[in-house]
């Protein structure tokens, strides 16, 4: 079996050692005849499996500093959630597991690159103009997101040292193919190169509702964000104009409009995946609890983003927006015996009944995995980077608006005078004490701490935490900024009360472990200490 590759684009899962035919002419035997795609309804069909239908969120929660230890005697939990959260290679498979994600991240770039086989011997028209390029922005967007969970961080200096991930640029048609992995140089290139060919193809016009497909507001956000994370400063501000127009504020969530809504976690959560709302601009399907998880549930909270953390860090503490009553939609928070969570109702909770009547059935959700806010954001990064800190005001300010209501205007002088008063987390002798700010330690050089441009990223790094709040970004954010976190179980009253591990800003689990499926057929490992 293609361990790397479960299972080609049509479904056939190869398995065909013990068949009575050579696997030559297994091989040779088109196996569904929708494999043989020779039209422009067969390519657009095609590209739906593009798109991941698993996804990275609650595993990259569960890693980052978003989430603590509620103690063993919470019996909400399960191992999976367990070993995650403590950094440790996965042991068991879950919906929300790596090797789940990984699985449906290749297959997505199977189909993908069987779409891109067609259209090279297709006539070419518009159609297939946009198809290339909608194929080529899910080729770049699958390894670019399999690239923030299974590597370490972008690191100019290293690049060419680091595990990359092996490329497919063509369907697979053998049996048992060697993969080689090779390095970040090269699988970013890889990537850069996709992005920069499909952009100038892709508009999604031609499908019924475009926020489900690369559209061009989505390619140029994803554009944004992969030339932020490659310190392309110059290019992310670009990319992120192009995606955000003439005025930005008009393309923001309309968090003012939630507030006047039915306040109930239905009605909110999906008004947040409406595809309606200008603010997302790609929502993908997956089979994910994560509506669970953060929602107004129990489920697996011993691992939760609680009272403590919250008061203190993030969304409830006060920040240069004020208290968290600001939010035009207020985080809630849930107390009870073995509950202590705080969170923004973001993601619904959907069940897919395969049998209604015995009530057995999948958890889904439905995620925008780009927006105009996360790309706001990040163009306001990309100018502190430059140190143009009137225009990341602009756009700090522009977000701030749009989610609390505040009258704050944030200045860089008045950003310096809030952060300078602030504390550093983890600077109590028990190395376990949340505040504010959190060191920094990227691989591209910043400003000495207490610096303008060290200042600005604080702001703007909790502004992003807070954006992405339980949508697994801030994990990528951790370790682009080298963010060191310790493990803390918390105890009955919810405060810290030991340290179980350490991050380092130079660990290399910050590269989760390769699904074991994967390693068994001969990838290489991520190293460990």
């Amino acid at each position: 079996m293609n361990t790397l590759l479960k299972y080609t684009y049509a479904g056939a899962i190869i398995l065909g050692a013990t068949c009575m035919t050579s696997c030559d002419d297994f091989l040779d035997t088109n196996p569904d005849n929708r494999a043989t795609i020779d039209n422009e309804q067969k390519v657009e069909n095609v590209l739906v499996g593009a798109y991941p239908d698993k996804d990275h969120i609650y595993v990259a929660e569960l890693v980052s500093d978003n989430i603590d230890d509620y103690g063993e005697n919470n019996p909400e939990t399960e191992r999976f959630c367990e070993d995650t959260w403590a950094w440790k290679d996965e042991k068991e498979n879950d919906n929300e597991s790596l090797n789940d994600f990984w699985e449906s991240s290749f297959v997505s770039i199977s189909a993908a690159n069987e779409a891109l086989k067609a259209i090279a011997k297709l006539p070419e028209s518009s159609a297939m103009k946009e198809a290339k390029g909608e194929a080529l922005m899910c080729r770049a967007y699958n390894y670019f997101m399999l690239a923030n969970m299974f590597c370490m961080p972008y690191d100019k200096a290293k690049n060419d040292k680091q595990l990359g991930l092996p490329y497919l640029t063509e369907p697979e048609v053998k049996l048992n193919p060697t993969y080689k992995r090779g390095n970040m140089t090269e699988l970013y290139n890889h990537i850069q190169a996709d992005i920069e060919e499909g952009l100038p193809l892709v508009n999604g016009s031609y499908y019924t509702v475009p926020k489900y497909h690369f559209n061009k507001r989505a390619a140029y956000a994803l554009a944004t964000r992969f030339y932020l994370f490659t310190e392309q400063w110059e290019k992310a501000i670009d990319a992120a104009t192009m995606c955000l127009g003439d005025n930005p504020a008009a393309m923001l969530r309309d968090w003012k409009a939630m507030a006047a809504m039915t306040q109930s976690f239905d009605a909110i959560s999906y008004q947040f995946i409406n595809a309606d709302e200008n603010a997302n601009l790609l929502l993908l399907t997956s089979y994910s609890g994560a509506g669970l998880f953060f929602g107004p549930y129990r489920y697996n909270s011993r691992y939760s983003h609680g009272k403590y953390l919250a008061e203190r860090e993030d969304i409830r503490a006060t920040q240069l927006w004020g208290g968290y009553t600001s939010f035009y939609v207020t985080p809630k928070a849930y107390a009870a015996t073995n509950l202590d969570k705080t969170v923004f109702w973001k993601l619904p909770y959907i069940v897919e009944y395969t049998d209604p009547v015995a009530k057995i059935g999948y958890y889904r959700t439905v995620y925008p995995t780009l927006t105009t806010d996360e790309t706001l954001l990040s163009r306001a990064e990309a100018y502190i980077m430059l140190k143009q800190y009137d225009k990341a005001c602009a756009d700090m300010n522009m977000w701030m608006h749009s989610m609390t209501k505040s009258q704050t205007v944030i200045t860089p002088d008045l950003v310096n005078s809030f952060y300078n008063q602030a504390k550093y987390s983890y600077s109590d002798a028990n190395g376990l004490e949340s505040q504010l700010k959190k060191h920094l330690n990227p691989a591209f050089a910043i400003d000495a701490e207490g610096s303008t441009q060290e200042n600005m990223l604080q702001a703007v790094l909790t502004f992003r935490r807070t954006e992405t709040m339980h949508m697994g970004l801030r994990w990528f954010d951790i370790k682009r900024y080298g963010i060191e976190i310790p493990r803390r179980v918390m105890n009955a009253d919810g405060v810290p009360a030991k340290k179980v591990d350490f991050l380092s800003k130079d660990d290399p689990r910050r590269a989760l472990q390769l699904p074991n499926k994967v390693l068994d057929a001969g990838l290489e490992k991520n190293p460990r200490n």
